[in-house]
């Protein structure tokens, strides 16, 4: 039996990382729920159980096992060391740590097999959702036959901002259609009804951090194995999910058919029905991401080209939650029983 912290346990993604935790095979550990500011106090729920959420205080971390911090970036940097000297597992799913000497990122279902956590290794990011369903979708084309060039286009969701970006979308949409001025205290831009590849000048939420933030854990879980892959990130005017638009070309030509098969398996669910598409509310509450293959007509057959086109989807809160748990699974091997018997 395990003790578990949750730190930020009132965001989006607390929420979201509760549930998976629930689902999972670490549903019988002792949960300890933690955040700053509005979320103290509240009442919440751990599976069946009823509880509060409770402030960060000098022994919040004391015989904790693993400590997931997934409220702000602030939150982390200010509480992660604290967690670190009580002897915790430090899962950080806000990033924050991610250039902090001897951290890891990390994915188990897909990265280097030699690059793994050691008794020494302060503590792990799992992988940003979009940095990992590119490199799963990479990893599995590269079954089929090397990849010589990739391109991807990502439009972000407002929750990749957090609640107030996701509210300050909502309340621009109800104003548009009363005729109303528009809130911009989050995007400093019009974020509804509207693509947009840079926010506004005094914008709390950064296109360009997002972006570079999944460029170098991208990079991070591709090591050698995966090829070279060029973005780009745009703001969609939506509340969940992400999607994806990637070109690439294959070092030689490959039949759609072998491709669709490769591709398939755990974590990526190819649709084949041409009525289907994915999206982020087809994604939302998936395991999987959801890609569609399709042919750039070649000089051999209508089915066999080395340029192709995906578009994919995935429920960025659910991926990383989901990323996240099997990161601490992963890590058993470290704690194999637990500090909490």
């Amino acid at each position: 039996m395990y003790k578990i912290a949750i730190a930020g346990a009132s965001s989006l993604l607390g929420k979201e990382l509760k549930d998976a935790l629930a689902d999972s095979s670490l549903a019988a550990s002792s949960f300890t729920l933690l955040d700053e500011d509005e979320g103290l106090g509240k009442l919440d729920q751990m599976g069946d159980e009823i509880t509060f959420v409770q402030a960060i205080g000098p022994d919040a971390f004391d015989h904790v096992d693993f400590t997931f911090f997934c409220g702000s970036e602030e939150l982390t940097r200010k509480h992660w060391r604290e967690a670190l000297r009580a002897g915790s597992t430090v899962l950080d799913l806000t990033g924050a740590l991610e250039q902090e000497a001897g951290v890891l990122v990390r994915s188990p279902w897909v990265g280097s097999e030699d690059i793994s956590a050691d008794l020494f290794t302060p503590a792990i990011v799992p992988a940003h959702p979009a940095a990992l369903a590119l490199a799963l979708l990479m990893d599995r084309l590269q079954q089929a036959a090397p990849v010589r060039t990739a391109a991807a286009t990502i439009l972000l969701p407002a929750s990749e901002f957090g609640r107030a970006a996701m509210d300050e979308l909502h309340q621009q949409t109800v104003s548009l259609l009363s005729f109303q001025s528009l809130p911009r205290s989050t995007f400093d831009a019009q974020a509804a009804y509207n693509l947009l590849c840079a926010l506004g000048e005094n914008a709390k939420a950064s296109l360009a951090a997002a972006e570079a933030r999944i460029r170098r854990q991208y990079f991070a879980l591709a090591g050698r194995r995966l090829p070279p892959l060029a973005m780009q990130v745009i703001s969609a005017p939506v509340f969940h999910g992400h999607s994806f638009s990637i070109a690439v070309e294959l070092e030689r030509p490959v039949d759609s058919a072998v491709l669709e098969e490769a591709m398939g398996g755990d974590h990526v669910d190819v649709i084949l029905e041409d009525t289907d598409s994915p999206s982020n509310l087809s994604a939302t509450g998936q395991n999987d991401v959801l890609v569609r293959l399709r042919i750039e007509p070649g000089s051999r057959t209508p089915n066999e080209s080395t340029r192709l086109w995906l578009w994919a989807a995935s429920d960025n809160l659910r991926l990383s939650a989901q990323n996240a748990v099997e990161c601490a699974l992963d890590l058993r091997r470290l704690r194999p029983q637990g500090t909490v018997q």
